[in-house]
């Protein structure tokens, strides 16, 4: 019996049958599926940390951009490391005066499928929820502790804009800086 269920099991996750909803929450504990509550809207997943000094720095920008694109798409902070607690990341929200909808991702699934690796790194998804950009929000760094003084290219906003537009990214992919996310497989 067990091997037929690990065989099930194997089947869902192979035919990408296994939802997010399974193992993302929101700040009070309840399951989540962003794509399900992206209703028709671009989705745009924001993954960050509340002790990352590189998330807190784009906290503004990611704010402007969720306010830029609100009729577009849907953005959601997720944060995806396990030992945060929801009260840790309500303090955080509330310092950096955030009014995006945030998530916990302590089983990484919506890590998985963003195809992320460090706080900050944004996924973006089409309105039929498939992957179109995944990476950095711009390139303001060009590695850990070391900034520009403005970013010369906005990957995040580049494709979100061909997105909503029906088009692909030009960039799909970008290597993001900031703080890794532990416990990746």
């Amino acid at each position: 019996m067990v091997s037929v269920w690990r065989t099930f099991t194997c089947l869902l996750l192979l035919c990408g049958l296994s939802s997010a909803q399974e193992h993302v929450f929101d700040l009070s504990g309840k399951h989540v599926d962003p794509f399900q509550a992206s209703s028709g809207k671009l989705l745009v997943l924001v993954f960050v940390r509340t002790d990352c000094p590189i998330s807190n720095r784009y906290a503004p920008k990611i704010q402007r951009l969720s306010a830029q694109y609100q009729h577009d798409a849907r953005f959601w902070l997720v944060y995806p490391d396990k030992t945060e607690s929801p009260a840790a990341i309500q303090r955080y929200l509330g310092d950096y005066r955030y009014k995006l909808p945030a998530l916990r991702d302590p089983q990484h699934a919506l890590v998985k499928r963003g195809q992320v690796q460090v706080t900050p790194e944004a996924a973006v998804f089409d309105r039929q929820g498939q992957l179109v950009y995944h990476g950095r929000i711009d390139n303001w760094y060009q590695s850990f502790g070391r900034a520009r003084l403005a970013p010369t290219t906005h990957e995040l906003e580049d494709a979100i804009r061909a997105t909503r537009s029906g088009s692909r990214p030009e960039v799909t992919a970008s290597n993001g800086v900031g703080c890794y996310i532990s416990d990746l497989e």
